[in-house]
């Protein structure tokens, strides 16, 4: 099983890879250790709810590469709602403050259908031969501007292999041989994996009690469990949701007791109204085995994303350490994540 390229990775970063790839009419093949394609995002879509991002969710107009994808491939976006009232906790011995919102902030936008639809449309001409899921590498050896990739269950061959997973599990689940320069592996044992250590949930509801109420949804708190809340309803205004973060120590917690001190806290924010609701969803991102691996040491949000380590070429310029971290403009995020792949197509194609 032989490819020209092999892509580590069906997030944004691999599928965008080899949407490009596969233009050029350059051989490759995508490795999926999950059984789902995305990475880290992950709409939840159910028949009666809105779509529900527990990953990548907003985009801003400063995000001109990933715009740019967007409108190639015919794909809408709509404004997040921030109309009305925002509520502030700053101590849980005081109501909320009460903010209103200005009319002339920047925007920020969500993809119709879910952000999962930029990961189908890139996904959708793929084939199976291309592209391979429940595959999780675990060994890659290098000689003769060729490389071996072990799976489990299969061996695969490649002329250049480009890797899009976070740079901390990448050095710490797969074995070289030979072995990577060690000032790789200490700058990626020190490189944040955005989102890795959040606790993202959504919440449906029958109705929009908070815009029935002049409440724009928006929520930061110094209390938690919840941390930040935000409007999530569909973008013809027909299905309601809200969508958030926990307070990163609720990873301790049991789901049921999670769930129980969200309700309790919107409940409190809101009324009874928030006790009406019709689906909970949340998503721990350091309990994904294929994002997060912790560290024995504290890493600051988006440190050494982008680090200048990222933009080298490896085993006679043949391995790519690609992926949202490594992006010099916008690490970690999906913006990020679209200019690593178009860097990484350049030097493919040249």
């Amino acid at each position: 099983m032989k490819s020209e390229v092999l892509i580590i990775g069906a997030g944004l970063t691999g599928l965008l890879l080899a949407y490009k790839l596969k233009k050029s009419s350059i051989s490759f093949k995508i490795i999926e250790a999950r059984s789902r394609i995305g990475g880290r995002i992950h709409t939840i879509l159910t028949n009666d709810e809105t779509p529900i991002e527990m990953g990548a969710t907003w985009i801003g107009i400063q995000h001109q590469e990933l715009l740019k994808v967007l409108e190639e491939l015919k794909l809408p976006v709509f404004e997040q709602f921030m109309k009305g009232t925002a509520l502030f906790e700053s101590l849980s011995t005081t109501p909320p403050q009460q903010i209103q919102l200005p009319s002339d902030q920047q925007p920020s936008y969500r993809i119709q259908g879910g952000t999962i639809a930029l990961i189908n449309t890139l996904a959708s001409s793929l084939t199976k031969k291309e592209l391979i899921l429940n595959e999780k590498i675990t060994g890659i050896s290098y000689s003769k501007n060729e490389f071996e990739i072990n799976t489990a269950n299969h061996n695969y061959h490649a002329h250049k292999v480009v890797s899009t997973v976070p740079p901390m599990l990448l050095v710490n689940t797969i074995q070289f041989n030979p072995s990577l320069p060690d000032n790789i592996i200490e700058i990626a044992n020190n490189t944040h994996t955005w989102m890795g250590d959040a606790i993202k949930f959504g919440i449906s509801y029958k109705r929009p009690f908070w815009k029935e109420n002049k409440y724009s949804g928006t929520v930061f708190s110094n209390v938690g469990p919840i941390t930040e809340l935000y409007d999530h309803s569909d973008n013809r205004n027909t299905k309601y949701a809200l969508k958030g973060f926990l307070q990163n120590e609720m990873h301790l917690e049991t789901e049921k007791n999670r769930k129980s001190k969200v309700i309790h806290q919107l409940q409190k924010l809101f009324g009874n109204d928030a006790l009406e609701y019709t689906l909970y969803k949340e998503k721990i991102w350091r309990k994904d085995s294929n994002t997060f691996k912790d560290s024995q040491h504290f890493i600051f949000p988006h440190q050494n994303n982008g680090h200048s380590v990222y933009q080298n070429e490896f085993f006679d310029d043949n391995l790519f350490i690609a992926g949202a971290e490594t992006a010099i403009q916008f690490g970690g995020y999906m913006e990020g994540a679209v200019k690593s792949a178009q860097s990484i197509y350049q030097k493919l194609k040249g």
